[in-house]
């Protein structure tokens, strides 16, 4: 029996296949799973009921995965946000790090990489939260 992790990640990506296989994935594994098959619905997730962390597709029609990210980040910037492409731009991903990103995963993705990215986010985000209280008193 998988532990119950007990929070929310929002997987984002336009493919129906892929985000269905692996929401049961992340599911199975004790996850409270919120999918969006575009940036618009991703965005409206974030504000009606903001996960801890997300798992965006970057090359989505529509919103871009970037412009995505952004603006999550406005709504809310203590979630983290690991990146998925299928394109190998470095570039790109150097871009996306710097804007803080907290990683960036290729496609075909191994879950279990997947899983140890996604709670290594969630442990920063508490960090990240847990400073900002502190530095509130």
């Amino acid at each position: 029996m998988e532990k119950q992790r007990g929070f929310k990640v929002l997987l984002v990506d336009d493919e129906d296949v892929f985000r269905e296989a692996t929401a049961r994935q992340l599911t199975v594994r004790g996850f409270i799973v919120q999918t969006a098959d575009c940036g618009k619905a991703a965005l409206e997730q974030v504000q009606n009921d903001p996960p801890e962390v997300v798992v965006l597709d970057q090359e989505m029609p529509g919103m871009h995965g970037s412009e995505t990210f952004v603006a999550i980040k406005k709504i809310n910037p203590l979630i983290e946000v690991i990146m998925l492409t299928g394109n190998t731009s470095v570039d790109n991903a150097i871009e996306l790090m710097q804007l803080g990103t907290f990683d960036y995963l290729m496609k075909p993705i191994n879950i279990d990489e997947l899983l140890y990215k996604i709670e290594d986010a969630y442990t920063r985000k508490q960090l990240n939260e847990k400073q900002q209280l502190d530095a509130g008193l």
